[in-house]
């Protein structure tokens, strides 16, 4: 495969891999470093130019990519310390996604320095006096219809308005205050009911339960226990009563619960 490019279109290796991504059209996060690399090696051996200060950059990506390439051939990915796989080729979709942001930024300064060069700016031409004149104002002029009793009329509207602001349902609701509930005490509470009880009605369950909150957080800690496997749930009918048979013979500490 032969690639017909010139050196000039790029300003260096970055610019040269993120135009092999384009034009392959493939996912920057999921380069195919095999593809990539080969076409890039291809780049680099069409090149005809013995000044270094221009290969120096191409040739150290070069080397970074058949690192990348190596790594990636080996039969047991490298693992960081929390034991998750590390991929190769994260710095390198770093460094592409930063050098194309920049790149970007860049158009955009260049748009901006082209609007800028169609702009014409006009030196102030107003003489000065006119700048620094300051109508004169005549408080008595203002204050002419003004009296006690006129003020008196604004203060009582504007007094008006704002009780006529408030809402006569909603400033009678006395205070909102919150509900302290615990998910884990509920659920060691379940669980103490369960081994008492063994079988018992959802509905019932629910009936001991003093406030909607509470409801709902005991709702929220018999969906963990099924899902810890602790209880089981069963309904013959639609809309019938949820059963509950607790399969544990113990109560679940509130630190494996927390951990859960």
């Amino acid at each position: 495969m032969s690639l017909n490019i010139k050196l000039e279109v790029f300003e260096g290796p970055l610019d040269l891999l993120l135009h092999l991504i384009e034009k392959n059209k493939v996912n920057i996060y999921d380069i195919p470093i095999v593809e990539i690399t080969e076409q890039y090696m291809e780049y680099i051996d069409a090149i005809h130019t013995r000044d270094m200060d221009i290969m120096s950059d191409f040739l150290v990506m070069a080397a970074t990519l058949l690192r990348i390439k190596s790594q990636m051939l080996l039969p047991t990915p490298p693992v960081n310390e929390e034991g998750e796989v590390i991929d190769p080729r994260a710095e390198l979709v770093e460094k592409l996604l930063e050098y194309k942001m920049y790149k970007y930024f860049s158009y955009e300064l260049k748009d901006k320095q082209m609007d800028a060069s169609r702009v014409m700016f006009k030196e102030s031409t107003v003489p000065e006096e006119v700048k620094s004149y300051r109508p004169e104002i005549n408080v008595s002029d203002i204050l002419t219809d003004v009296s006690l009793n006129k003020l008196q009329d604004i203060f009582n509207t504007l007094v008006q308005r704002k009780v006529d602001r408030i809402d006569p349902i909603r400033s009678k609701f006395g205070k909102i205050e919150k509900e302290d509930t615990n998910l884990y005490q509920i659920i060691i509470d379940l669980q103490t009911y369960g081994l008492e009880n063994r079988h018992f009605s959802f509905r019932k369950y629910m009936e001991r339960q003093h406030t909607r909150m509470d409801m709902i957080i005991s709702f929220l800690a018999i969906l963990e226990l099924i899902k810890m496997g602790r209880v089981k749930i069963k309904q013959d009918r639609l809309f019938d009563d949820i059963l509950i048979d607790y399969l544990a013979n113990d109560i679940t500490p509130v630190e494996e619960i927390m951990q859960a």
